[in-house]
């Protein structure tokens, strides 16, 4: 195994502006068992708002998992903020 020593450079966590973020909700409402109702992913949290508004009218169930995700850059910092993104 060959063993590599790298000098310390400082990075930057950048979200990536190249990549659409991702929002979605699971209703995890019930007594016995979450109800696992799902409003898929969406690129805003718009639509997601939305369909826990109806699913909560046509259901009465009111608590849910929000999930967002999006995508990272690690760059030197040096580089920082060369494509948009931010820190």
């Amino acid at each position: 195994m060959t063993r590599r020593v790298f000098r310390y450079v400082p990075f930057t966590i950048e979200q990536d502006g190249t990549a659409e973020p991702e929002y979605e909700a699971r209703c995890v409402s019930g007594d016995e068992a979450e109800c696992g109702a799902r409003s898929g992913n969406w690129t805003a949290p718009e639509p997601v708002e939305e369909w826990q508004r109806v699913h909560t009218q046509d259901t009465g169930h009111r608590r849910y998992r929000r999930n967002f995700g999006d995508y990272a850059v690690l760059r030197p910092a040096e580089l920082a903020g060369s494509n948009g993104g931010t820190v």
